[in-house]
């Protein structure tokens, strides 16, 4: 019995790069539609109803029509290529939740601080907390109808941000607009983290 090889050509398998994203920002900045919005796969989230007992503690000036809110993470993934793979978690907004942040953060490579021109003041607390703990981060303003709109170096200025930190306008419920602004905070990351020359 003769036995020849094979012409079978085996697919290339290849092992995607895996990267994890943090997606932060103030109280009903939409943190979670934005993970909701681009995640491939069910995002998994720890929505709670508001309270009244959670009055005192919760601002929700500017967001009066919000029902919810995030009590631990949201957790979305996305393929941007054939070798690489984002897993986005998504922060709790409220302070009261913070002790969380830490865990979030271990192992991000870079995040995305989410903010409304409305209540731009919300996400400097998010900024501030990746400018200490050095993770490169990308200002991502959320569209709202019913928001001003600003170019992106005027917010850059009032957010008082190092002039090589992207801003990018988005909508965080479009997939594509969501996309851009992750790609923006994979490629500042990589920057930020290549060794100089």
């Amino acid at each position: 019995m003769d036995y020849g090889h094979s012409d079978l050509v085996r697919p290339h398998i290849v092992e995607p790069v895996t990267l994890k994203i943090l997606v932060a920002g103030g109280f009903g900045v939409g943190k979670t539609t934005l993970v909701g919005a681009v995640s491939e796969i069910r995002p998994l989230r720890t929505e709670e109803l508001l309270t009244e007992a959670g009055r005192p503690v919760d601002d929700i000036a500017g967001v009066e029509s919000k029902t919810t809110t995030t009590v631990a993470m949201d957790f979305g993934r996305i393929t941007l290529r054939e070798d690489l793979v984002l897993y986005l978690f998504g922060t709790p907004g409220q302070d009261r939740f913070w002790f969380l942040w830490d865990e979030l953060a271990t192992g991000a490579l870079g995040a995305v601080v989410l903010a409304d021109t409305r209540r731009l003041e919300d996400c400097f607390a998010a900024i501030d907390y990746f400018e200490r703990r050095d993770i490169a981060f990308t200002v991502a303003v959320n569209c709202f109808q019913d928001a001003d709109r600003y170019p992106e170096d005027s917010v850059r200025d009032a957010l008082d941000l190092d002039p090589g930190t992207p801003v990018v306008l988005c909508d965080a419920r479009e997939r594509e607009s969501v996309k851009h602004v992750l790609i923006s905070v994979v490629e500042h990351a990589m920057l930020a983290t290549a060794p100089r020359a």
